[in-house]
């Protein structure tokens, strides 16, 4: 890890156990309950300043446990005797929101502190009931929470932490970032701010600048943003229409774990699903147009193993933590070259191995090469035994 402001990270010591945080023995116990042991390299860096009330910008490569990080900080915040809103945590997407409030509820699981998820395509009716009873701590995606606000049932005068998680797409997208700077306006002056992402450009940081006050900033550097224990393969299809029967070949090597297949927009994904289902392949897909019941109803499938090929969009490049995921196929390359991390980031989590596949046009081949430049990474023709990669 390096840090951009190595005065502020000397002043904060690297913790190497949870115990020398003197976290409430309530949270402890979660953490351990939920099978952590020791912090990763950005909660032994990251947790401390958040206590200590600092402004925090956090970066580190995906699967590294950035959201334990912002949720144990949030958690030990919190005083149980007030029954106000004390932690906002905004994610771009209801799955990332209700992936965060998973993890808050297993931490929290033997303190008394009441969390509550609030994102858009629910009732907002129980949102509001929820937030009569006292809420400790949100987590939320931005326009249902800014509703919230604005409608004066979600009460900000106790917020004293809010958290951006995937910052770069919060920031870095317009009608998010509107909705981020809406919310941010009514919230008390003196409101402690935390990001954190696995990529953030310059231009996203300097953003910062406008509403952080002396940030300590726990950033890796871009060439150290490697994909550690995740090999990284090519597969030349010279012409797009060559692509489905490359996967239907591939599709045995799909199933022995469990894989995600990116395609970069909606219909492409549906056709995709549409073509393999045709061919007796199974698989699943996910994608925005669906209503939050559909998605909860496919995640849930895949997560639980019923599923075991799931096409997505980018909706789930960011944040979502499948364990079993060992495989990643990329049937179109990026758009944005910051999601190819955090695509590929979705095998090998937890130091675990994964795969990540790209199917490559001749027209993609310079673009492959640029990607590579730019994480400092090497992605090789896929090998006959790709088994043993898995």
């Amino acid at each position: 890890m390096t840090a951009q402001n190595d005065q502020d990270i000397l002043d904060f010591p690297v913790v190497q156990e949870f115990e020398e945080l003197n976290l409430s023995e309530q949270l402890l116990r979660g953490i351990y309950s939920y099978g952590f042991e020791k912090p990763s390299a950005i909660q032994q860096r990251g947790i401390t300043p958040i206590l200590a009330g600092r402004d925090t910008i956090g970066q580190a490569q995906s699967g590294t446990g950035k959201t334990a990080t912002f949720v144990i900080g949030g958690l030990q915040k919190i005083d149980v005797t007030n029954p106000g809103v004390q932690i906002l945590i905004l994610a771009p997407t209801r799955e990332l929101a209700h992936q965060i409030h998973k993890v808050v509820l297993n931490f929290s699981l033997y303190m008394k502190i009441k969390a509550h998820v609030c994102t858009g395509g629910t009732d907002v009716k129980s949102d509001v009931e929820r937030l009569n009873e006292g809420v400790h701590l949100i987590v939320g995606t931005p326009g249902r929470v800014f509703d919230l606000i604005f409608k004066r049932h979600l009460r900000v005068d106790d917020i004293q932490l809010l958290v951006l998680d995937e910052a770069d797409e919060m920031l870095g997208n317009r009608g998010f970032k509107e909705q981020v700077y809406d919310i941010f306006k009514y919230l008390p002056s003196e409101v402690q701010v935390s990001l954190f992402s696995a990529t953030l450009p310059p231009e996203i940081l300097e953003l910062t600048t406008r509403f952080m006050r002396n940030p300590v900033r726990i950033l890796v550097k871009k060439d150290e943003l490697t994909l550690e224990g995740i090999s990284e393969f090519y597969i030349e299809v010279h012409e797009e229409k060559h692509k489905l029967d490359v996967l239907c070949d591939l599709y045995e090597t799909l199933t022995i774990q469990q894989s995600i297949i990116y395609c970069n927009t909606r219909s492409k994904a549906d056709w995709l699903a549409e073509k393999m289902n045709e061919n007796d392949f199974t698989v699943s897909v996910i994608h925005a147009n669906f209503d939050q019941q559909k998605r909860e109803k496919v995640m849930k499938e895949f997560i639980n193993g019923a599923s075991r090929v799931l096409i997505s969009t980018d909706l789930l490049a960011r944040g979502i933590d499948i364990q079993q995921v060992s495989l990643v196929i990329n049937y179109d390359l990026p758009v944005k070259m910051e999601n190819y991390l955090h695509r590929i980031g979705r095998s090998g989590r937890y130091g675990r191995k994964g795969v990540g596949i790209n199917f490559t046009t001749i027209k993609d081949a310079s673009y492959l090469r640029d990607i590579e430049k730019y994480y400092g990474t090497q992605i090789q023709e896929m090998p006959e035994d790709l088994e043993k990669f898995l």
